[in-house]
Parts: structure tokens; sequence; C-alpha cells
């Protein structure tokens, strides 16, 4: 175990020393750990013995998300999303739908062992865009600051929105009736967004609440305030999922009323961002080693289809379309659907699907893996490049 931890950590401190580098190359962080957990695996050097269960892989994925998602909201520009919100707005109330449905369809069209309820399972787990992949562009001052907080938003909500729409398909895909679905509909839409709306927003507005009243006494010490973030974006998260509600819904609108409170925000969420990140590279690593080389031999050339147009036509047309009137050019529409990563969102989504016992769930999570493995390298090296290139176009 520590020949395994000396290992990983050496790693950690030369990436650390050199991402800079790094992050302005072809190469993302995400692509260093998943290659790294690849080669160090148990299919490269066997390092790593990749012996990581589910339960595991989706707590370090969900803690990661939850930190993640916090911090990126209470870092928006606020102002800046306010003058623009039909961008966000019509890409979660139209292009989402679309996308889901879109990915229905094709499902159904590729793959003829898949019952309509376990195709919607797939374009739903696939319609969730991850806030950690985008972060190169949404980081990117070249990005013009709407279509940044546009994307943004997108991201933090739309894993959460996704939540409710996946349980209700899962409930489907075992077996309940149709009326029993439709009206079990309106109780998860209630209980996932409801529940993590207001958990959110009463932790984050209670919390800000505390930590000011402790600064003006002088209880908090700086090593101390680094933590707050942290813990509050957990905090809202895990109460949220206790209470049947979303706990991505939750971190994100926690973290949008944490930041809009806060006229400190940088100083109090910058450390929780290397936090974060660090999870984040975490799970990659853990994904290369223990998922990705394990999975090569179950890939189809079905499989590989459906991937490649999850990740353009699936996500990009119905984004097109929903910004149809908003008078943004065609290369700014294009810029917003294409960058709909895949990552940890799905993951967890798919070890959902498992632990629920739906026919076809490992089959499904193949789909899943190969979509966001493909994503993870051409997200990550188109993102340096179109970043500047929409910058210059606008």
């Amino acid at each position: 175990m520590y020949t395994e931890l000396a290992i990983f950590a050496l790693f950690v401190f030369c990436y650390s020393i050199v991402a800079g580098r790094i992050e302005r190359a072809a190469a993302s962080g995400p692509i260093v750990f998943v290659s790294a957990g690849l080669i160090m695996g148990p299919y490269g050097l066997a390092w790593f013995d990749g012996d990581v269960t589910k339960t595991w892989l989706r707590i370090l994925a969900d803690l990661t998300l939850a930190i993640i998602l916090f911090i990126d909201a209470a870092s928006s520009n606020l102002r800046v999303l306010k003058r623009h919100v039909q961008i966000p707005a019509r890409m979660l109330l139209l292009g989402l739908p679309i996308t889901i449905g879109l990915g229905t369809i094709l499902a159904l069209l590729i793959f003829d062992q898949l019952t309509i309820y376990q195709a919607a399972i797939l374009g739903t787990m696939l319609a969730a865009t991850d806030a950690a992949l985008g972060k190169a562009v949404i980081t990117n001052k070249s990005v013009p600051s709407r279509v940044r907080e546009s994307l943004n938003f997108e991201s933090g909500l739309n894993d959460g929105l996704c939540v409710p729409v996946l349980l209700l398909f899962i409930a489907l895909a075992l077996g309940s009736q149709q009326g029993e679905g439709t009206s079990m509909a309106f109780i998860l839409v209630a209980e996932e967004l409801g529940i993590g709306l207001a958990v959110g927003l009463v932790l984050a507005g209670v919390g800000y609440g505390l930590l000011r009243w402790c600064h003006e006494h002088g209880w908090i010490t700086e090593v101390w305030v680094q933590i707050t973030s942290v813990a509050l974006a957990i905090s809202c998260f895990a109460v949220a999922h206790s209470l049947h509600g979303s706990g991505y819904i939750a971190a994100f609108s926690g973290g949008i009323l944490f930041g809009f409170l806060s006229k400190e925000t940088h100083k109090l969420v910058h450390p929780a961002e290397g936090i974060g990140e660090t999870l984040a590279l975490l799970t990659w690593f853990i994904f290369g080693a223990a998922v990705i080389g394990q999975s090569f031999g179950e890939f189809t050339w079905k499989m590989l289809a459906y991937a490649l147009l999850s990740l353009t036509v699936i996500r990009m047309l119905p984004i097109f379309l929903s910004l149809t009137g908003t008078g943004e050019r065609a290369s700014t529409k294009l810029f917003l659907g294409w960058f709909g990563p895949r990552g940890l969102a799905s993951i967890v989504f798919a070890i959902v699907v498992a632990n629920e016992g739906v026919p076809e769930a490992r089959f499904l999570a193949m789909i899943v893996v190969l979509t966001v493995l493909l994503s993870l390298i051409s997200h990550g090296i188109s993102a340096n490049p179109l970043a500047r290139r929409i910058g210059r176009i606008e």
C-alpha cells in the first residue's frame, strides 16, 4: 500500500510543478492522469491492482463534483449571467430535453437489444455534462464572458436536472406501470429538485451568516478559513442526498448564494479549488487504472458510433436549435454545443444504474465509459485552440 502511495504522491508532485505548462498544451490534466492510471494499472506496469469498488468510486466522484460545482457557482459572475440568462435557460429547458430524446431515438436505432426505457436511461446518462472537464474553457479568459458563464451555469444545473429523469426511467425499466411512472415523475421532480434547491440555499445562507459573525469576532484562523468552502459544499451535497434531494442542485445553488453574499469570494473558495482539482485528478487516475483497461475488450463498433454521435449530433444539434432567435453567431452556438464534455456525472449515473439492477446495465456502462474516454481526449485537446479561436471571432 505504501509503495502505491509513494508512486502516486511522487507523480502528483511532478505534475504539480509543470501543471501550468501542461494546461497550455494539448494534453489536459485529466488526460495525463487517466493515461498514467492506465499505464501504471493492472493492464500496464501493474504498480496498482485497480481493485476499486463501485461504491468507493461513486463516493469519490460525488465528493469531487460537489466541491467543483460549489466553487464554480460561487465564482460565477452573476452580473454577466443576468444579462445573458436566456442562453443557459434555453440550453437547459429546450436543449437538454431534446438531447435526451434524440439520444434515446438513436440508441434504439443502433442497439437492437435495448428497450425504450433502457435507451432513455442511456440518453439521460450521457446528457449530463461535466463541470470539471469543462473547466479549461470556463476559466479561459479568451472565451467571451457570456459564453463562459453560460457553460458554467448549464453544466452546474443539468446534472441535477437529469437525476429525477434518470430515476424515473430506471423505475420504468424495472417494470413499473405507466400510470405509476407518470405520478412518480412529479414526486421525483419535487423531491430531487425542490429539496436540493432548498437545502443548498438554506445551508449556504446560514453558513455564510455564521462565517461572517465568527469572522467579526476574530474566531476564525487563516488556516481553518481555507476549509469552510469545502465543508459547506460537501454539507450541501450530503444533506440534500440524505433527504432524497439532488445533491448536485444543492451544491450548485448553495455556491451561487454563497458567492452572491460574500465580498471575498475568491479568498474563501480559492483554497478549495485546489482540493477539488486534486480529487478530480485522483478520480481520473482511478478511472484509468480500474475502469479503462478492463473495458477495452468489450467495446464494439456500434458503441463507438453511438459515442461519437453523442459527442456531436446528439449534443450539438439540440443546443444549436435551442439558441435559435438569440442573435448568437453560428460559431458561438457550435462552440456552446461542442463543449458539453461527459465525465464524472455520467460515471456516477452508470454506477447508480448498475446498483439498481437494470437489465443490460453492464452494456450501458461500457457505452458511457467509451463516451467519457473519447470526450476526455477530444475536449481536452480542443479546449485551448477553440477557446483562442472563439475569442478572435468574437
